[in-house]
């Protein structure tokens, strides 16, 4: 949202609050961090951890002065009643307990700030799952329920097990009734008693622990599963009644107990206080965005068909791209969807709810549409229902905020709530709206190429879809969104409607676009839906598909941003046709591109000019088909362990750690398969998932696993670059500090490398607790990665990721893995990062990256 809203209308001031009720104006660099956990609390402030566990603030047993110390290392500690005097409007981005419950609309209310969403009554009901069933169950189809208050649960006051066997059933869903994301929810498929009192505990934010589970299980990954609020309780918790703060600390008390005790009983410290059990639903799940318009009229958005990949639709489900499939429409006849519109629209009337709101249900099997979970906010990740929605009436993201802004301010200004300021800023709003329609728009026409076809396509999808975020919220710049897709042999083009744009995935957008068709239902929402698109989309493209060719990109488009990974994209060949055409675009030229895209050609570069590379051998499909004895005996004198991956593909796609000739084996068998269908029995020993993608090559680089050697100091590190013309017209490189990454696995996985929520990025990199020596080390690091990146003459930007070895007399080893001529720009890559400590938002980073590629181009042109 910080990045989505119109620069040209809104200024955006970040506000943190932290999990005990502080506000910081948050120092913006912190925006872009991938988690909370990244930038706070503070790296001084992070307590050692011996086995590696990642905390949150609540894991540090401070005093409140020594917590508002910390604070001030993020930000600027504000007072609530200094907010008016920061900001016009409060634009609601908080999720569960305080944000969406009426708590923090309640106190801006007290202070007469404007703020988005719903007033205090329906936040509270909206919160409140078991009231919501309630109110419900008078005039709506709701599943059968059962609400369980904690006290009756602990002191038994009846038998709850027995209640929903006789009056629900199994499979039933049990839920906490005040949480939101899917947070403490659990399916009971059978008749299980155990399976229900520990699904209860669960959703009160209580664990029951066996000596025998704990005995047999990987005992770090038990606490690190416990300390994580998505999958266990969070921290700080309760154990026998004593409260842990720290990971590192359970997992002792917890080896202690277990030496007498045959189990223990662990509890959140912000427990729930009631739950609710409800019958589970047979039918197609569906969530639906409810907007209104000017005059207050609720209309209900296309609504999205949820396609699970396991049974819950839960937190990394919800807000990870590409853990769940979203259908929009959900796939019904028009009778069927209109029929679940309408109930939506209903029920957003019957709850007074305002502006918007989500309601999630199901189209059972019998045809009956039931609500069973009405929000007053939605997630408004890049993946997230909110933005998929209205997409499918015309409104890219920047443009829903300034309707969600604008409609807020109406609300506002009707209930009374800071009357005057919602009606001066309602009436300063839309005169700059109809000004837009008036004036020509023209900003630089940039055309944002995405997918391709390899196993990068998806991510590519991500940091296209980003990339025009990004842009289109800008005053400078109007982004195209151009969808690659086909083959080596034949490459397709289309210019992308934004709603299929922000369709799942790369997969899905191409089925969209090479057999598009528009349900009678999208079209009369559109239509619908008219008055809201003129007013805050007046240059709508369109809603079809358009095939095009390279030579159509100059009439486009004045430049080209290549969000393209692997091949096509970071090879030459898209460079190549676009100079051709003398457009414009980011990163490295035709040749860099060649070269930095194979791995085993750029290591021997590198190697032959002194650099430190992994040892490492190009593994054919021929040789290893014809001489595959004599090169296990040679693997084998080398020693185990290897990294194996692709020579050709990045973003740790297929990039495993293998220690035996049999995984190896494995892996040779999966790379040279003659088919998509993966060998069931390799994947398990590889240890992956059938559906991961795995590309078929014709070879495979096996790299020699790199390890410390000795250094008191060894992490892994990624960091990115940008370059500039100077005053003689020569390459000069701004080199950026660089981000540690932290992997909970053998190897940074494709999750932690480009999804927010997922691993953690500590930039810059903690070469040392001295800042002296920190400095000198990353000074090192950076005179490393300038040499690399001036013998591959990469350009415009890149990252580069290396092991860095510290040794005692602080000499500085940097080995280097990969060049990424095209890296990752997906929101929480760490590259912004690492951008915004050398003073660049992520839209001044990409205006410098289009800017270069400009200037080359005029230079090329000229010469």
């Amino acid at each position: 949202m910080y990045d989505n809203l119109d620069k040209r209308l809104f200024k955006a001031i970040p506000i943190f609050v932290d999990a005990f009720g502080n506000l910081v104006e948050l120092d913006w660099p912190f925006v872009y961090r991938g988690t909370i956990r990244d930038f706070y609390p503070p790296v001084s402030y992070l307590p050692q951890s011996k086995n590696n566990f990642q905390v949150y603030s609540d894991s540090l047993n401070i005093t409140e002065s020594e917590r508002i110390d910390s604070l001030r290392l993020i930000g600027k500690p504000i007072k609530a009643e200094e907010l008016s005097q920061l900001i016009d409007v409060a634009f609601l981005a908080l999720h569960g307990t305080g944000g969406e419950d009426g708590s923090i609309q309640g106190l801006l209310e007290w202070l007469s700030i404007p703020y988005t969403g719903s007033g205090i009554l329906p936040s509270a009901i909206g919160m409140n799952k078991g009231v919501q069933k309630v109110f419900q169950s008078a005039a709506f189809e709701v599943p059968l329920f059962t609400r369980i208050k904690k006290g009756d649960w602990l002191n038994k006051t009846k038998d709850f097990y027995a209640d929903v066997v006789d009056n629900l059933g199994f499979p039933c869903v049990v839920k906490p009734a005040n949480q939101g994301s899917s947070i403490g929810v659990t399916v009971l498929k059978s008749s299980d008693k155990k399976a229900f009192e520990e699904a209860i505990d669960l959703a009160f934010f209580k664990v029951v622990l066996t000596k025998s589970v704990w005995l047999n299980s990987d005992k770090v990954q038990q606490v690190r599963q416990l300390a994580d609020i998505r999958d266990g309780l969070g921290m700080p918790l309760q154990l026998n009644g004593e409260l842990f703060f720290h990971p590192d600390a359970l997992l002792e008390k917890l080896e202690l107990l277990f030496e007498t005790e045959s189990e223990v009983y662990l509890e959140a410290v912000l427990a729930e206080t009631e739950v609710l059990v409800e019958a589970f639903i047979k039918g197609k799940e569906f969530s639906c965005i409810v907007i209104e318009d000017d005059n207050g009229k609720p209309i209900a958005l296309p609504p999205t068909e949820i396609v699970k990949g396991k049974e819950l639709f839960d937190y990394r489900s919800k807000y990870l791209p590409g853990l769940s499939r979203k259908i929009t429409p959900i796939e019904l006849p028009d009778a069927e969807i209109e029929k679940i519109r309408k109930a939506c629209e209903k029920l957003y009337s019957y709850f007074c709810f305002d502006v918007y709101a989500r309601i999630d249900g199901f189209y059972d099997e019998t045809g009956k549409v039931v609500l069973n979970d009405p929000n007053t906010t939605s997630g408004m990740m890049p993946s997230s229902f909110f933005f998929h929605q209205a997409a499918e009436i015309g409104l890219n993201p920047s443009q829903f905020l300034t309707f969600i802004i604008r409609n807020s301010l109406r609300i506002r200004a009707i209930q009374g709530v800071a009357s005057y300021n919602s009606n001066r800023l309602l009436q300063l709003l839309d005169a700059q709206l109809n000004e837009f329609k008036t004036i020509d728009d023209n900003r630089t026409k940039v055309a944002v190429i995405m997918g391709g076809y390899s196993t990068e396509r998806h991510i590519s999808v991500e940091s296209g879809r980003n990339i025009y975020e990004k842009l289109s919220s800008s005053s400078k710049y109007r982004p195209i969104p151009v969808f690659l897709t086909g083959n080596n042999a034949e490459q397709q083009l289309y210019v992308l409607p934004i709603n299929i744009m922000l369709k799942d995935n790369a997969d899905d957008i191409k089925l969209k676009v090479q057999h598009f068709s528009r349900a009678k239902t999208i079209q009369h929402i559109i239509e619908e839906c008219k008055s809201i698109t003129l007013k805050y989309a007046p240059f709508t493209p369109g809603f079809e598909p358009l095939k095009i060719t390279y030579t159509d990109l100059p009439s486009l488009c004045e430049s080209v941003f290549i969000a393209l990974h692997g091949r096509p994209g970071e090879d030459g060949a898209v460079q190549q046709q676009l100079e051709r055409l003398s457009l414009p675009y980011n990163g490295s030229g035709i040749e860099s591109s060649k070269i930095t895209i194979n791995k085993f050609e750029t290591n021997k570069i590198l190697r032959a000019n002194g650099i430190l590379v992994a040892d490492g051998q190009l593994i054919t499909r021929n040789d290893w088909q014809k001489n595959g004895d004599s090169k296990r005996v040679e693997i084998e004198k080398l020693g185990f362990p290897f990294i194996a991956k692709p020579s050709d593909e990045g973003c740790s796609s297929a990039v495993l750690k293998l220690k035996s000739i049999e995984g190896i084996e494995a892996y040779a068998d999966l790379t040279f398969r003659t088919n998509d269908e993966k060998q069931k029995d390799k994947c398990e020993l590889l240890g992956i998932n059938a559906k991961d993608e795995f590309p078929m090559k014709d070879d495979f680089l096996l790299e020699k696993f790199i390890d410390s050697n000795g250094a008191k100091h060894f992490l892994e590190v990624t960091g990115g670059m940008l370059t500039s013309y100077d005053e003689k017209g020569q390459l000069k490189y701004q080199i950026f500090e660089a981000s540690e990454s932290l992997a909970e696995g053998e190897v940074l996985s494709l999750a932690e490398k480009f999804l927010a929520g997922e691993g953690q990025n500590i930039t810059p990199a903690r070469y040392s607790l001295n800042q002296e020596e920190a400095t000198l080390i990353s000074a090192k690091v950076k005179n490393e990665f300038e040499k690399v990146a001036r013998l591959l003459n990469v350009q415009g930007y890149c990252r580069i990721d290396a092991f860095v070895r510290v040794f005692d007399d602080l000499s500085v080893e940097v080995v280097i893995i990969e060049i990424n001529s095209l890296p990752g720009m997906t929101p929480a890559t760490c590259i912004y990062h690492q951008a915004a400590i050398e003073g660049y938002k992520p839209l001044e980073f990409i205006d410098k990256i289009l800017t270069f590629g400009m200037e080359r181009n005029n230079r090329q042109l000229q010469s």
